[in-house]
């Protein structure tokens, strides 16, 4: 008896030892059937996703046992998206299933009471939410995120906005979702790397509430038409088909859809699918080409038709390829002999599986995030696939080593937005409220003929209202008409300075500013501009005085000094030339010194005036003439050509040359008054602020300058060109032309109107609008002025401008001069030859005839010859 009981004794030692053993969570799996364990899994039934998840997970379970002979039991509860559910299935696993590890739930408020439980019971819990916080994986030390975080996706959807440049964004998000603060920041900072905002935030509950057609109401009634929507299934939903009944599914609508609704795509009705038509969507990467997801979507699609054949399309998600290699993974973890729970979790963080969904590897207990996501195209009953965006690569139209990726969405392909447009959408709309846009026009622009406020009375005197005109007002309004919309506005008079005139439009009294309003950079604290439609610079004005102010002197002006000097040398070697060859044959060029210099300078000027041809006996003097004849005729019609010009036309010059001789000399400089042009030339041209005098209105400029009450005036470059306009006989411009920004619009910072207006004026300035406007502003003060730059009024005509003529005269003297010398040689050398001969020859008769005589001296011979003699010879 007492051996019988100790035998009892010890059996009830080894089943009460085996019991610790088990649900300590050590069993031997070495058994011939291969059991492993018991795997949990948490889904909601009631959902698309779960659904998914359910299926996939016993396709892995039977998978693994076909290729490993090892048998892994899956119990799975349904949460019904409840999380005190969940909490239950998750004890009821634990202590009565005596599950080794959990899968699921999908949202983190099921997580969030399951993990606890786990970590109490040291069960590994992978997750299946798609945002689990980094504290709850330190907090619960069995948790594993198992879902791959999708953040990145919102960088993709900026690249999408950057790519058809939309600056603001409305989001619109399921209120209590405990994701959406993680997405909203993650999308903010990711459009603000493109230039672009979140202008709106729109909280949806998350049940059916009859509100939201009231919210997206609102929204209709704002300018904003680009929506990106994060929220669950039911509620996505409702939301598009509530949006078409409103006609938001309409032209210039673009609506972005991101995971998990864009995912389920696929599952959605012929009805649903109607109501979300042109919708773009950025969805998870699931690699469908390969062909162990060929085998398992059939698979799939047999088992999931069987089960739910409420389901309407039976293809299997990126959700229900997660949930298998998740299945996978835990399987191969559990796989492993005489593993306690500890070495289980060890086993999943150590996991590197090649899954259907990718790469299934995990760091710091969170698996690793997903960069590759699909962009899809909601048309006809299903979408299209218009490529993929991986993060750091860009878009590209497949997945490959060997594939092209673009920064820019263009490689993708035509998309078709809502309204059935292939053309990209404004991603605005003009309001649709009744209230007109408020435009302030400012009444104290010192010119008129740009913006001029004026008082409409009526027969009794009382003010009724206003009338706005001036270049700006045309230029608005020529701009309106090149929009592709029709948009009401209403001018409202501003008594204020430009800089107060902008700021508010930042306190939203005025919607829009149009005047000779000037771009500036501390401008746009309050504004945003559109392109200058004016030129772009600040110049000075300054009076002109006369180049011929010496009349005394004006009739040397027409020549240089160096051309007189010229003209008086070549003159004179003309005359000597002449008076050199004459000279023996005209008595009057004979006589004292002093009588023949006075008779060569007679000779050298009253040649330019008479012609004295009759009296030249020479032919070589005669060419001398002749030439200096042409070129004294050419000279003088020129020189009474140029004195003519002189005495007809003004030759004006500045007063003032540039700034540096107004700030040596201390002089006074005038500016508008309520423009930025004061400091400007305070802080960046040095003048004093005691020389700058202020003016308010511009008919002030000119007396001011005439009286030199100022030295000069500082204007913007358009204002400039008016006032000359008005002020064309005494004014100019002077000096550099100083870089500043022209005259624009001021709208809003962040403006959907801006860059449309933008594009607008720039047609009004390419077609030539705004110069006619110019043109027939300028046409009432228009005046003929003179073009001071004109060298061929303004210059002393110079020598070279008659060097050939010169050349010529002087070549042809010079050489007259030297066959005159020559001739004059040859004649002497002949004459003295003569009176050598015949001096001999008079020796030789006279030695003859004393040989004759036989008798007498020589000395006596008189060696005298008859002047009547007819062998007579002039020395």
């Amino acid at each position: 008896m007492d051996k019988f009981s100790a035998f009892l004794s010890f059996m009830a030692f080894v089943l009460l030892l085996k019991q610790i053993l088990i649900v300590d969570g050590i069993s031997d799996t070495t058994k011939d059937d291969g059991f492993m364990g018991i795997l949990g899994a948490i889904v909601d039934n009631s959902s698309r996703i779960g659904k998914e998840e359910s299926v996939a997970m016993q396709i892995a379970v039977e998978d693994f046992f076909n290729k490993n002979n090892q048998r892994l039991d899956l119990k799975i509860r349904n949460s019904q998206g409840d999380p005190l559910q969940a909490a239950l299935a998750a004890r009821s696993l634990i202590n009565t299933d005596q599950v080794q590890a959990i899968l699921g739930p999908q949202t983190w408020e099921e997580v969030s009471l399951v993990a606890e439980i786990g970590s109490k019971s040291h069960i590994p819990i992978m997750s299946l939410a798609d945002a689990t916080p980094v504290w709850a994986t330190e907090l619960c030390t069995f948790l594993v995120q198992a879902s791959p975080n999708k953040l990145k996706q919102m960088e993709a959807i900026a690249a999408m906005v950057q790519r058809w440049q939309w600056h603001q964004v409305t989001i619109i998000f399921e209120d209590k979702d405990f994701s959406a603060p993680a997405v909203l920041s993650h999308l903010s900072d990711a459009l603000q790397e493109v230039g672009a905002e979140i202008s709106h935030y729109l909280a949806i509950q998350p049940f059916a509430s009859p509100s939201l057609s009231e919210e997206l109401q609102r929204l209709k009634s704002s300018q904003f038409r680009v929506f990106v929507v994060h929220l669950s299934l039911p509620v996505a939903v409702e939301l598009f088909e509530k949006a078409k009944i409103l006609n938001m599914m309409e032209k210039d609508y673009v609506w972005i859809i991101m995971d998990p609704f864009a995912s389920l795509v696929h599952s959605f009705n012929a009805s649903t699918i109607s109501s979300m038509q042109g919708i773009v969507g950025v969805k998870s990467y699931l690699p469908e080409n390969e062909s162990r997801f060929q085998d398992f979507r059939y698979k799939f699609r047999q088992r999931f038709s069987s089960e739910h054949p409420e389901e309407v399309n039976h293809e299997p998600s990126i959700f229900a390829a997660q949930a298998y290699d998740l299945t996978w993974t835990a399987a191969l973890a559990m796989s492993k002999k005489k593993q306690g729970r500890q070495q289980i979790k060890s086993n999943i963080l150590q996991s590197d599986v090649d899954g259907l969904s990718g790469k299934i590897n995990f760091t710091r207990q969170t698996i690793a995030p997903a960069h590759t996501f699909q962009i899809i195209n909601v048309i006809g009953e299903s979408y299209r696939e218009l490529g993929f965006w991986s993060d750091g690569r860009g878009f590209s139209e497949t997945i490959g080593e060997s594939d092209t990726f673009k920064s820019s969405m263009n490689a993708l392909g035509q998309v078709f937005w809502p309204g059935g447009i292939q053309g990209t959408p404004k991603g605005w709309s003009p309001p649709e409220s009744a209230n007109p846009l408020k435009i302030g026009v400012p009444t104290t622009a010192t010119f008129k003929q740009y913006v001029e406020v004026e008082v409409v009375q009526d027969h009794l005197g009382n003010n009724i209202s206003f009338s706005y005109k001036g270049l700006a007002i045309d230029v608005f309004k020529a701009t309106l008409e090149e929009l592709p919309f029709d948009l009401q506005y209403n001018f409202f008079p501003f008594n204020g300075t430009f800089d107060a005139l902008v700021e508010q439009i930042h306190s939203k009294n005025f919607d829009a500013a149009v005047g000779s309003i000037s771009i500036l950079a501390n401008r746009y604290q309050h504004a945003e501009f559109t392109a200058p439609y004016t030129e772009s610079g600040l110049v000075m004005i300054v009076p002109v005085r006369s180049r011929t102010r010496e009349k005394a002197w004006l009739f040397i002006k027409p020549f240089t000094n160096a051309m007189w000097v010229l003209i008086g040398a070549t003159s004179i070697y003309n005359g000597f030339v002449i008076w050199l060859i004459e000279r023996n044959h005209c008595p009057e060029l004979r006589g004292s010194i002093s009588n023949q210099v006075g008779t060569l300078i007679w000779l050298a000027f009253s040649t330019l005036f008479s012609l004295n041809g009759n009296k030249l006996n020479s032919n070589l003097s005669r060419i001398t003439m002749v030439v200096w004849l042409f070129m004294a005729l050419v000279i003088t019609q020129t020189y009474t050509a140029k004195l003519s010009s002189l005495l007809t036309l003004p030759q004006l010059e500045p007063n003032v040359v540039d700034i540096f001789a107004l700030q040596n000399s201390n002089a006074m400089v005038g500016c508008a008054e309520a423009s930025y042009i004061s400091k400007y030339l305070k802080e960046v041209l040095h003048f004093r602020p005691n020389n700058i005098k202020n003016f308010s209105r511009g008919d002030e400029y000119a007396p001011a300058l005439r009286r030199r009450e100022v030295a000069a005036l500082f204007l913007d470059l358009p204002l400039a060109k008016v006032f000359l306009a008005e002020n064309c006989k005494g004014f100019t411009m002077t000096g550099p032309t100083y870089k500043v920004a022209g005259f624009g619009f001021a709208f809003p910072r962040g403006s959907q109107l801006l860059p449309s207006v933008t594009q607008a004026m720039l047609k009004v300035s390419e077609n030539g609008t705004f110069r006619d406007l110019e043109q027939n502003m300028l046409a009432s003060q228009k005046c003929m002025d003179v073009d001071l730059e004109d060298d061929r009024l303004n210059l002393s005509l110079s020598p070279s401008y008659f060097w050939v003529l010169f050349l010529f005269t002087g070549g042809t003297s010079s050489m007259a001069l030297a066959i005159y010398i020559f001739r004059a040689y040859n004649s002497m050398s002949m004459s003295e030859h003569n009176v050598i001969w015949k001096l001999m020859m008079a020796v030789m008769k006279h030695r003859g005839n004393q040989r004759g005589r036989f008798s007498g001296k020589v000395s006596d011979i008189a060696l005298t010859t008859p002047t009547n003699s007819p062998n007579a010879t002039e020395y």
